[in-house]
């Protein structure tokens, strides 16, 4: 079955570098970013696993945990590690994931179900799939799915800005527009009523359309 946006996130249980997890447990109350990479001792990726670990404070400040995972074996993930940290100028400071059986990324639909073998025997263009973020809610429902090819870099600071609205949605009857910040104007949910929308927002919208309906961003 492929994977969609509020469907349950798989869990799972597996070997990291931070030691052995069970996924739902793991994430517990909080956000989570699970975020893939094809191979160990990749240049794109060895940029990416870099920046997360340099702006890991900014989703420690927005309740999410991150979780990266490789298709190779938790041995190569430690050498890995101490090339980021030589090559990024950051220590890894999260756990990753050693899918050296490719269960995780068969259950994620990254890989097919009949890859099998040694995953030192497959090159990163053999997992070019395994390029995906996930961003699962405390309720253990995928929230976000992003699929990156193998030669582009992929943009934390927007998944950080998805966050940010998808938590605000969460706790608020909105939607945000195109490339909304964090404190800047929001939409009444289609979904609200105008009688329901007055008892919310008694202070009154804009609306240069009876659709858009424009309010400050709730507090809170």
């Amino acid at each position: 079955m492929v994977l969609a946006i509020n469907d349950l996130a798989p869990d799972f249980e597996a070997q990291t570098t931070q030691g052995n997890i069970s996924f739902h447990d793991w994430i517990g109350n909080s956000w989570a970013v699970l975020f893939s990479h094809p191979k160990d001792f990749t240049p794109v990726c060895t940029t990416e696993l870099g920046y997360m670990a340099r702006i890991k404070p900014e989703f420690d400040r927005r309740g999410v945990k991150i979780i990266g995972l490789s298709v190779d074996p938790l041995e190569r993930h430690a050498g890995w590690m101490k090339d980021i940290e030589e090559t990024q100028g950051v220590r890894l400071n999260y756990p990753m994931i050693a899918d050296a059986d490719y269960a995780v990324s068969k259950r994620y639909n990254m890989l097919p179900a009949l890859v099998s073998g040694d995953p030192t025997d497959r090159t990163a263009a053999d997992n070019q799939t395994v390029r995906n973020v996930f961003v699962i809610g405390p309720d253990k429902k995928i929230k976000l799915i992003l699929v990156y090819p193998m030669t582009t870099g992929r943009n934390f600071d927007e998944v950080l800005r998805v966050i940010d609205s998808l938590q605000l949605t969460a706790r608020h009857k909105v939607a945000t527009p195109v490339n909304w910040k964090q404190g800047e104007d929001v939409f009444i949910a289609g979904s609200v009523s105008d009688d329901d929308a007055k008892k919310l927002y008694p202070q009154g919208w804009t609306a240069p359309k009876p659709y858009i309906r424009i309010v400050p961003q709730p507090q809170g």
